[in-house]
């Protein structure tokens, strides 16, 4: 029995995937190397944008074509297809597809209906119900015969509580996630995840560091903590713990940063994301500054720079606030790189309002952002405001952004060209065959000329020159 998964989105799902996939492996299944050949197909997909659905609705389509082909109908289109057809030319070889995640939640009711091809839905909270999937799928392909154990509607009953996978690891992965909470209290007005992935629940600290051991036994060294909001973590020692006790962010942070010490774990490196300005500490500035083990590097996504647009996507927080909180951190961490996420387009927006993001920037100077045009989503406040900004002028602000941006990464990552820097090796490249990609503690990329059997180690390199938004760098023995 083989499975081949497709994950969109955020990293959380690409944790969500990697934990079903061990559920997979732990029943003797095998990874398939595409989707012409494999007995089920897992979509765990995202809503955040009109783009990632777009796309998800097209793959759904090309799946309706290749279960086609795979059963033999007399219908079926076997041009471009032709890996499947010399699959089935000895008979029919039927396949079962599964979506997952924010768009399986967001569109239960339709999803199903406009596109038959899918098999099941599994919603944000029904991901532990993956054993059913499994027991049912491998009934209905002949491989056991019980009774069907998800509804004949190919809903997976989801739970009222979200349950987080003991590991969430991929198989042979030396830099993996960690989530450590999920959901969100915030309710931007013009983010969809509050509605989709509920409120914020906190996995056990307990629950957290037993991870921590499983990783160092894989011999993984580097995490990654995950949430839709990390900082504003609010975790008990134990499931069971009654005491009332309460663990935040920054002392999650130390905890973490203790045990990977004490158990002389494999694990060098720490990292975190998401991080939204109105919640990062003061503490967890000192616990990053503190700690070695806590990478360098700070995601603070500022969205805009206007406090009048602030105001309306309700973040909580001033362009003076903003500005106030990368001094603390630049005071304490002055080594730290920081990198924002920005929207411009947000409806209401004038060419002033842009000005002060490009402002906010200038002050800043950001080593790298994320930056986008707002894409209305359906079911939030923002998608029904008035004023809402054109198409043609979205981009053009969006330019503006970028370009200068652009500039500002030159700069900033120039100043670094000379220094001798530890880097994860990570894979090879695939431009120059003979060279290792890697990464800094300030996220930052490295090309470097290595042996291969350096990857998945840290190595000291020297960064000799920078190519774009990528380092070049020479070993250092």
């Amino acid at each position: 029995m083989t499975y081949f998964f497709e994950t969109y989105g955020c990293q959380m799902n690409i944790a969500e995937s990697a934990a079903a996939e061990q559920k997979f492996l732990a029943r003797g299944w095998k990874r398939a190397e595409n989707p012409d050949t494999a007995d089920f197909i897992l979509i765990n997909t995202c809503s955040v944008r009109a783009t990632a659905e777009n796309r998800i609705f097209g793959r759904l389509g090309w799946y309706t074509g290749l279960k086609a082909v795979r059963e033999r109908k007399p219908d079926a289109k076997y041009r471009s297809m032709e890996v499947a057809a010399e699959y089935v030319k000895d008979g029919a070889k039927p396949i079962k597809v599964a979506v997952m995640g924010c768009m399986a939640e967001r569109l239960m009711k339709s999803l199903k209906r406009d596109y038959p091809v899918v098999d099941f839905l599994i919603g944000t909270t029904a991901k532990e119900h993956m054993d059913d999937v499994i027991d049912d799928v491998e009934s209905a392909l002949g491989f056991k015969h019980q009774e069907r154990k998800v509804g004949k509607d190919g809903i997976v009953t989801e739970d009222p509580v979200y349950t987080f996978s003991p590991i969430s690891a991929e198989e042979n992965a030396f830099s993996t996630f960690v989530p450590i909470m999920q959901g969100c209290n915030n309710f931007c007005t013009y983010c969809i995840v509050p509605y989709l992935r509920g409120r914020e629940v906190s996995r056990p600290v307990d629950e957290i560091l037993s991870e921590l051991d499983e990783l160092k036994k894989r011999g993984v060294c580097e995490i990654m903590l995950l949430g839709q909001n990390v900082n504003s973590y609010h975790g008990k020692m134990s499931k069971d713990d009654e005491s009332g006790k309460i663990v935040d962010f920054p002392e999650l942070m130390q905890i973490i940063a203790d045990h990977i010490k004490k158990t002389d774990s494999t694990i060098g490196w720490v990292r975190f994301d998401s991080s939204h300005p109105k919640d990062l500490s003061d503490d967890l500035i000192d616990v990053i500054a503190k700690n070695d083990v806590l990478c360098k590097h700070i995601h603070l996504a500022v969205q805009h720079g206007s406090d009048r647009i602030l105001k309306s996507m309700n973040r909580h927080y001033t362009k003076a606030d903003y500005l106030s909180l990368v001094e603390r951190i630049r005071a304490k961490i002055p080594e730290s790189s920081m990198t924002t996420d920005v929207m411009v387009g947000f409806p209401g927006e004038t060419d002033e309002d842009v000005d002060e993001l490009l402002d906010l920037m200038e002050k800043v100077q950001f080593e790298s952002s994320f930056m986008y045009y707002f894409n209305p989503r359906e079911g939030t406040p923002a998608a029904s405001m008035a004023n809402q900004v054109p198409m043609d002028v979205k981009k053009k602000r969006l330019q503006r952004i970028i370009d200068f941006q652009l500039s500002v990464t030159q700069k900033e990552m120039g100043k670094h060209v000379g220094e001798t820097v530890k880097v994860l090796a990570d894979k090879q490249s695939r431009d120059n065959p003979e060279e290792i990609l890697g990464k800094t503690t300030r996220d930052e990329r490295v090309a470097f000329k290595c042996d291969p059997s350096k990857i998945g180690s840290f190595v000291n390199v020297r960064l000799t020159s920078l190519n774009g938004n990528t380092f070049k760098g020479e070993l250092v023995e």
